[in-house]
This record gives C-alpha cells, sequence and structure tokens, in this order.
C-alpha cells in the first residue's frame, strides 16, 4: 500500500500539499468557489507563530494528522481564531470510525441524517429528450436528507428531530402522487388543466392534465432536479442555523442523484407551506 509520502499531491494552485486530506480539503474549497492560502503563518498574541494549512477569508482549516496538529488546533482556538479541523478520527467509538474524515470543531456545527422509507414518494414523469423516458412511466423515489447547521445554544441541537422529519414530510407531499415535466413544454393552461406537447423519440406527445395533480420543472424532470427541487422544499421550512441540505434521491435499485446545497445557494427560506417550485 503506498504511504503519503511516496505520492505527490499537486493543488489547481500548484501549491505541494502533504497528505490527500489535505487534497481533499482543497478540492472541497476549490468546488465551492472559496479562495485559500496554503500553509499561511498566523502570529499570535502571545508573540508566536505558527503556520495553519488553509486560510480563507470565512476562517481556518487545519488538517489533523497527528497528536501536534491537534494540540495546534487547541492553540488556535484558544487565541479566538474562528477554526475548525479536518482529518482522521484520532480516538473513535468504533474501529471503523478510525478510518473515517471526521471534524475537530467547537461544537457547535453538527449534521442530522433522516433515512427513513416514509420518506418515500411516488411519481410520474416524461423526459423528452431520452428516448426510453420519452413515455410516461412511475417511479417509487427513496429519500435520504441530510441537514447541517448551527447548534442552538438553549437545546443544543441543529432543529428537534421528531419537527425536522415532519417539516420535511410536509415538503415531500407537495411532490407525492405527482406528474413530473418542464415548463417549456408547456403550450397552454386554463384555469384547471395544463396542456404540454411535444415531439420526441416515440412521436408527437399532447397532453391535457390537471394542474392539482401537475409539477413544473423548470429543467427537465431528471433525477438531479428532482433533487434540487427537494432541496428547495424543505430549505423554505428550515430555520435560520439550518446551513445547507443533502439529498440522496433513488428512483430505483442503484438509479440516482446526490445534490448538496448550501441554503443561500439559490434557495431561500420563505416559510410558506407551499415552498418553492411550480405545480402541486
Amino acid at each position: 500500500m503506498l504511504a503519503d509520502r511516496h505520492v505527490r499531491y499537486v493543488d489547481g494552485k500548484g501549491n505541494l500539499l502533504r497528505s490527500r486530506n489535505e487534497m481533499t480539503v482543497a478540492e472541497l474549497l476549490r468546488f465551492l468557489n472559496i479562495d485559500y492560502e496554503y500553509d499561511a503563518m498566523l502570529a499570535l498574541d502571545d508573540g508566536s507563530s505558527i503556520s495553519i494549512d488553509f486560510r480563507t477569508e470565512h476562517g481556518y482549516i487545519e488538517v489533523v494528522d497527528d497528536a501536534s496538529d491537534l494540540e495546534k488546533l487547541r492553540r488556535l482556538r484558544r487565541s479566538g481564531r474562528r477554526v475548525i479541523g479536518v482529518g482522521k478520527a484520532l480516538s473513535a467509538a468504533s474501529m471503523d470510525e478510525l478510518d473515517s474524515i471526521s471534524t475537530y470543531g467547537d461544537g457547535e456545527y453538527a449534521a442530522l441524517v433522516f433515512e427513513d422509507p416514509s420518506l418515500s414518494f411516488d411519481y410520474s414523469h416524461i423526459l423528452p429528450l431520452v428516448n426510453k423516458c420519452s413515455v410516461l412511466h412511475g417511479h417509487t423515489a427513496s429519500v435520504v436528507i441530510e441537514l447541517m447547521g448551527v447548534k442552538d445554544e438553549k437545546s443544543d441541537m441543529i432543529i428537534d428531530f421528531g419537527e425536522a422529519k415532519r417539516l420535511i414530510k410536509q415538503a415531500l407531499n407537495a411532490l407525492d402522487h405527482k406528474f413530473f415535466i418542464s415548463r417549456k413544454y408547456l403550450v397552454e393552461e386554463d384555469e384547471l388543466h395544463y396542456r404540454v406537447a411535444f415531439d420526441g423519440p416515440n412521436g408527437r406527445f399532447d397532453l391535457r392534465v390537471p394542474k392539482h395533480t401537475t409539477y413544473l420543472f423548470e429543467g427537465e424532470a431528471t433525477a438531479e432536479n428532482l433533487a434540487k427541487e427537494i432541496i428547495a422544499l424543505v430549505a423554505a421550512r428550515m430555520p435560520e442555523n439550518v446551513k445547507a441540505i443533502g439529498v440522496y434521491i433513488y428512483e430505483g435499485v442503484s438509479k440516482g442523484a446526490h445534490v448538496v446545497s448550501r441554503i443561500g445557494d439559490g434557495y431561500s427560506r420563505s416559510g410558506s407551506d407551499e415552498g418553492t417550485g411550480s405545480g402541486g
């Protein structure tokens, strides 16, 4: 097995990184369009200085590879800087966790994961640009949702688990047993109906469908765009301390999509029971 010392890790800025964990952090920052300085020197109030792996406009990130890195993280935290550590767990509740990536934060950030059969819902859709999916067909969607954010100081939780599950189910109800199709195929509508039409690989489709059973997408009604719709619907119901939402959605065995987004990246909180999006 190759050790990190046998491999060269170079980020998009040309920096020679020390480990694959550092490379992972660099790639995540690049993906999120967050600029950073690598191996930045930081002067402390006691007159000493230490190097920090990543300095961004939002704070500092130290990759924890050993106990000395953990001690450096503690010194940074005592200095009052906004800092988080990322790396392999140095202690864990189980042996498997020792091989997992862990965060060494100050306890205020956390994540809740909702993986429950009761979050599944049924829908039908048409993808006119995909041959085998250009006819009306249906799926049962299995959904896993992750809420990431800052713990409430009083409750020491992001959000009550039962309340979060209720709000998530409320959001998913807007999609259950609906017909999904892109708004671009809408040719006319009246008070009660949409008329959608298109020429596809399997011929001309011209459908008149009830509005209350239809959900119009801004893009094609793909699994990826469905995940984005779920994020928008859930985000509209979440408190301010929920900062990001992740959605895994499966429309069959081994077929699905995964989307993670910070709230604010095109997603907002409306507080409305109708959520965002079209139809329903």
